[in-house]
Order: C-alpha cells, then structure tokens, then sequence
C-alpha cells in the first residue's frame, strides 16, 4: 500500500513537512515566547495543511495510510518513549558528581556504552538529570548537553537491536541480534574522538570558571543509585520489546487495518510497566530528579505533526525508482553512498523507516529476484559493508539534528527545563554537528566504506 501512493505523489506533498522543520528551526530562534505558548498550533497548522487536500484527493487510500501511521507508529512509538520516560526517571543517582571535565567524561563513556543495551532513550532518561545536577554550578553547560546528544542519544546505539529503532527493524527482517556487535570498531572511531573533542573543550571552559566556583569545597559522598526497583523495569521493557520481536501471535483488522496481537500486547505491557513504576516510586525521587510531563508532552506534540507530515516523505522513498524521489534511491551504489544517503535523510526523517528503504533497497539491488530470507542472508554475509553502512548511517546520523532522534530533543527539553541555554536548531546543526560530527563521518567513510 505505502508503494502504491508513494508512486502517485508529487514531491510537493513533503512541503507540510518542511514547513513542519523550519517552524521548529525559526521560530525558537527568531519569536521564542510565540513558540513557546504557541508550538501545538503551529503543529496543528501543518498537519491539517497535509491531512485536509490529502483526505480530499486520494479520499479512503489516505485515510487508510493516516490510521496506519497513527495506529501502527507513532501510538507505539509515543508508549515506549513514555515508558522509558517514566521509568528512568524513578532511578535517582546520588553522591558527589562534581561537574569535573574528568567526571563529566566518564559519565558519557558510562553512558555511551549503556545505550546499546538500555536503549538509547533509556540510556539519556537515566543519566541526564545526574549529568545536568554536576554542572549545575557551571556557567559553560550547553556544549556538555550536546555531546551528550552525540553519545549517549546516537552513537552509543549501534551495538544491539535495543539499541536503537532502525537495528530492531533489521533484527525483525531477519539480521541476527548479536550480528551488530562487528559494528564496534566503527563505534569506536566514532566515540573516542568525540569524548577526546569534548574533554578539551570542557577543560578550556573549566579553567575559565573555577575563580568563580570552589568545587573542593562540596562535601564528598559515593556515588549510589535510589530507585533501584525501575531497574527492573527497564529490564523488563527491554525483556518485552525483544520479546515483541520474536514472538508471532497472529493478526487481527482494526479500522481496516491488519495489526499484529503481539504489537498490542507490547503496548500494554509497556503501560502497565509505567503506571506500576509511578506507583512503586516514592515522591522524593520525582522531586530529587525534578520530573515533570513537560519534555515528554513537547516531543509527543511535535513528533505527531512530523509523523503525519512526513508521511509523504516515506512514501515516496519507499516507492525506490518509481516514486518522485528516485533520483535519491538511484544514487546508492557502493557503501559510501548507502552511508551518507542514510545517515543524510535519517538526520530529518524518522531513521527508522529510512533505514528499511535503503535495506530494501540494497536486498533489490545486491540479491535481485531471491527469497527475502536468503537475500537476507547473503546482504549480512557476502554484502555485509553495505549493511554496515546503512546501519552505521541511520544510527550515527540522527545526532546531526534535534529531529533526527527522539531522544535529542526529549534531552534537549530536560535541559531547557533545568534552565539551560541550548544552542537552537541551526546553532546546533552548523557550530556543533557540522564541525564536529561531519569530519569524524568523513573519517569513517575513508576507513570502513569506501
């Protein structure tokens, strides 16, 4: 069905969605308190400019794939974040974090290498709120935020399904759960620089404020952990969602649509998990970890009008040589171009879904006219650079942006919520992914995909 429409839209069915991108890079830069008080109708103002003429044009199709994207993406997508939202933030770290360049640094590490097996979302809800309480005396915070973004929110994904969306859907094609582990030296390129970049820059800072901050002077206490009953509940939303992706319990028609038991099972196990973790969680956590619905209510807004928005988008993307975008898809020929292709759209679009385009798209050109699941086979054994590639792209690349990870921009409205000045969509994009991210992208294109 997303073939069938993608092959009878016009790329000018993706300007709801670029109106949707730019709203969310403009107007916090240039009128931040009408975005602020304002940013659901705006929301709403894109969505209705596709929905409508869409619903008019293509009338039952369109209805069909919006209940699609509604029911089978972002109703699931929102639960697990939810999910991990409320359990993380039941899990208080203690002790004397101090806000040091080497504290700091160890904690990303920490971090970064807990995200493949919590997930990445679980990995930031868990160690964001310690790492902003460390620098809370520090006037330079924004550039530790940030690199937390690139590591723990992105890079650190790369190594299991859990990790992040796009390799659960691999997992779910048929790639072996432990095949991403071959991707650690590619993490390791990617990461030891990046916390190397970000300890020199956080020692420059540091020097610059340690006349007007005494950090010896805090008591010293172990580092500990309170809430220690949300660690099993992360272990079992991890347990549930691997689950989920193994186990086949059959189909049932909801609106017209062919949903999966076993998705619906996910879901309400995962809000089960939840309302049990607000329950066991005493108040003094929430309190410690100053929890509120704000940053989950501002990603649920905003990602519902870039769900219905960018649909279009993937569409067209998922139709390969027949839809408008063909010339995108033409263009992936060796590894390199599957990496940056990827990575690229996967920086704007939900990485997920553009990480099953270029997937299906390889099996197309790589294993023509095979079974799924020998064609499969061969793409991780005999392709297996060009996998690595689309992989390494989908996950990487999404710490080019806010957007381009749910986690970034949950992260980025904790901070803002704490009181810290994040740089702004293209401050973001242009003083930190661009000098530092796209180099270090460069580097792994000349070493692994070439």
């Amino acid at each position: 069905m997303y073939h069938e429409l993608g092959t009878m839209l016009s790329a000018w069915w993706t300007l709801p969605f670029a109106g949707m991108l730019l709203s969310i890079a403009l107007f916090p830069l240039f009128a931040p308190r009408f975005w602020h008080h304002h940013y659901p109708k705006v929301t709403l103002f894109w969505a209705v400019a596709l929905v409508v003429p869409f619903l008019f044009l293509y009338r039952g199709q369109a209805g069909h794939h919006l209940l699609e994207v509604v029911v089978e993406e972002y109703i699931p997508f929102l639960i697990i974040l939810w999910a991990l939202y409320t359990v993380a933030s039941g899990i208080l770290v203690t002790g004397s974090l101090r806000g040091t360049p080497g504290q700091n640094v160890i904690l990303l590490a920490v971090g970064t290498i807990a995200a493949s097996w919590i997930g990445t979302t679980g990995a930031s809800i868990v160690l964001i709120r310690p790492l902003i309480r460390a620098i809370s005396w520090r006037r330079h915070r924004a550039h530790t935020i940030v690199f937390f973004i690139f590591l723990v929110s992105n890079a650190g994904g790369l190594l299991t399904p859990i990790g992040d969306p796009p390799l659960f859907l691999g997992f779910l094609q048929g790639v072996p759960f432990f095949w991403t582990l071959h991707l650690f030296p590619v993490q390791l390129i990617v990461a030891l620089p990046l916390l190397g970049i970000y300890y020199a820059l956080d020692r420059r800072y540091y020097r610059r404020e340690e006349r007007s901050a005494d950090t010896n002077a805090m008591p010293s206490r172990p580092v500990g952990i309170v809430g220690w009953q949300n660690l099993l509940c992360l272990a079992a939303i991890v347990a549930v969602v691997v689950v989920s992706g193994v186990l086949n319990l059959g189909t049932v028609r909801l609106f017209g649509l062919e949903c999966a038991v076993t998705g619906f099972a996910r879901d309400g196990a995962l809000a089960l998990i939840g309302l049990a973790s607000l329950r066991m969680t005493p108040a003094s956590i929430h309190r410690e970890n100053q929890f509120s619905w704000g940053p989950i209510k501002e990603v649920a807004i905003l990602f519902a009008g870039i769900f219905v928005t960018m649909m279009p988008a993937i569409a067209i993307l998922r139709a390969g040589e027949e839809g408008a975008l063909h010339s995108v898809i033409e263009l992936a020929r060796a590894p390199r171009h599957y990496f940056w292709l990827a990575g690229g759209l996967s920086s704007f679009l939900d990485n997920a879904p553009t990480y099953l385009t270029f997937f299906n798209t390889a099996l197309g050109a790589l294993e023509p006219g095979k079974a799924e699941a020998a064609a499969v086979h061969d793409l991780i054994t005999t392709h297996a650079h060009y996998l690595q590639a689309i992989s390494c792209g989908a996950v990487f690349m999404g710490a080019n942006t806010y957007i381009g990870n749910a986690p970034n921009f949950m992260v980025k409205s904790i901070a803002e919520e704490a009181g810290i000045e994040m740089p702004s969509f293209f401050g973001y994009l242009f003083k930190y992914a661009v000098p530092v991210l796209i180099p270090l992208f460069l580097l792994v294109t000349l070493i692994f995909f070439r």
